[in-house]
């Protein structure tokens, strides 16, 4: 009998060139899980991830799902596997899962975190996960700049130019939804900044620019009603920079109660 398995992992993404498997063979979070995987359960398989991270994006949440027939225990896909993967790899909980349950496709929402820093000097302990983006920082125009985003828009400035094709009309092309957006500073760092975002999708590389947008408003570098004028225009090069990778985290995936 076909079982469907439910991972939630966490993972440094600084070593790996992204979630997703690539043909050239370089080390992705997907290929590393299959091959640990394919060692347990004696046969090949794909797992299937709730979202696609780039080069140098971290998860401390990230949920993933597999089908096998073999019969191992839960313990077999978490402790057995934690210890076939490497410490920047790491299986935090397994559980089946219904016949219907699909990591990416049954999930409502995801968070994702991005953390910079606005001072001179960063501290090398810090520099794998926080972007440096140096300057005067006000949070204020960046809060106002937030909001304008929040709600459901056509999403096309904040995506990475060449990731869909624009010929396809079916499904909602880059209509995506933010249900909330926030700026807090970091705690443990001075002149440390963290962004918020909860939504229903992302495109690719969204969640960098709407940051690297963001902060060049905070540094003065753009007004704030910026914002209404970008998301009009649907052209990715009327939105700013794209912040560095190693900044970003998938903080939480958010699924119905009963999936």
């Amino acid at each position: 009998m076909e079982r469907s398995i439910r991972l939630l992992l966490a993972y440094d993404g600084s070593n790996y060139c992204g979630w997703q498997r690539q043909r050239q063979g370089e080390p992705t979070i997907q290929g590393i899980l299959e091959e640990g995987l394919q060692i347990i359960c004696g046969h090949p398989l794909t797992v299937h991830g709730a979202g696609r991270t780039d080069a140098g994006v971290h998860a401390l949440a990230m949920v993933a799902h597999f089908h096998t027939q073999v019969a191992h225990p839960m313990a077999a896909f978490c402790k057995g596997l934690n210890s076939l993967l490497p410490p920047d790899i790491r299986i935090l909980s397994a559980e089946e899962a219904g016949p219907e349950f699909h990591s990416r496709f049954s999930a409502l929402a995801k968070i994702y975190r991005y953390d910079f820093f606005t001072g001179e000097i960063m501290l090398p302990s810090k520099r794998l996960y926080t972007g440096h983006l140096p300057g005067i920082f006000d949070p204020v125009p960046v809060r106002e700049a937030l909001r304008q985003l929040a709600g459901t828009h056509d999403f096309s400035s904040f995506e990475r130019s060449g990731s869909r094709d624009l010929s396809c009309t079916s499904g909602r092309g880059a209509i995506r939804t933010l249900y909330e957006a926030s700026c807090e500073p970091l705690a443990e760092i001075p002149q440390g900044w963290s962004l918020r975002l909860k939504g229903d999708g992302f495109l690719r590389q969204m969640v960098r620019i709407i940051a690297g947008t963001v902060i060049e408003i905070g540094l003065g570098k753009r007004p704030p009603d910026s914002i209404s004028q970008i998301l009009a225009i649907r052209d990715r090069k009327a939105a700013g920079q794209t912040a560095p990778a190693c900044g970003l985290f998938l903080e939480q995936v958010i699924y119905p109660p009963a999936a």
